[in-house]
């Protein structure tokens, strides 16, 4: 649900923004195109940490009883990096579409994949080997192992810091990725 959320409320938002004219009003400030994308992440991410933690603080462990082997906090801090890069993804898709029913399109061809193929709903180790190397370019996959490991195992840093830079660099690529095509949309826009 954190990857779904999070792609489908960046995404829409960086569309929506473009469809409204708003994008070009905010480059008109004194903002880099850096600065508008990561308000854009953090914005939407927050908002999604924030259900996370309720969900996992007050239905899992209070409502349900529900025990957690691991650290809380360290699950949350790993979550938020997940948070920037599936953030990431939503604008990378959001530069590609043009509107927000492509946006859609582009969503369902990404988030069923995602779920379906990063840990959480089969075992990664009864897939295919040429769909486990293909899935460790998704930072769904890395999140997925990271935090089964913290929730269900009782994992420190120590155990997951591995998947945790994983992730949190594939999120940079597709961070990198979508900043370069948004700089190339406003340079398009501005000629």
């Amino acid at each position: 649900n954190v990857t779904m959320l999070t792609i489908i409320l960046v995404g829409a938002a960086f569309i929506r923004e473009r469809e409204h004219g708003t994008i070009e009003h905010l480059l008109v400030m004194p903002l880099t195109p850096f600065e508008i994308m990561m308000a854009k992440i953090w914005a939407n991410g927050l908002a999604v940490l924030i259900g996370v933690t309720f969900a996992l603080t007050v239905m899992v462990q209070q409502v349900l009883k529900v025990p957690i082997a691991g650290s809380v906090p360290l699950f949350l801090a790993a979550a938020a990096c997940y948070l920037f890069s599936a953030a990431s993804i939503g604008i990378f898709l959001g530069t590609l579409a043009r509107s927000m029913p492509q946006l859609g399109l582009l969503i369902i061809l990404c988030i069923i994949p995602l779920l379906m193929l990063s840990g959480g709903v089969t075992p990664r180790e009864s897939m295919p080997a040429i769909v486990q190397n293909i899935m460790l370019a998704a930072p769904a996959t890395y999140f997925v192992r990271l935090a089964q490991a913290i929730l269900y195992r009782g994992a420190g840093f120590d155990v997951i810091w591995r998947d945790l830079l994983a992730m949190t660099g594939v999120g940079a690529v597709f961070f990198g990725v979508a900043l370069v095509r948004f700089r190339k949309a406003v340079t398009q826009t501005q000629v």
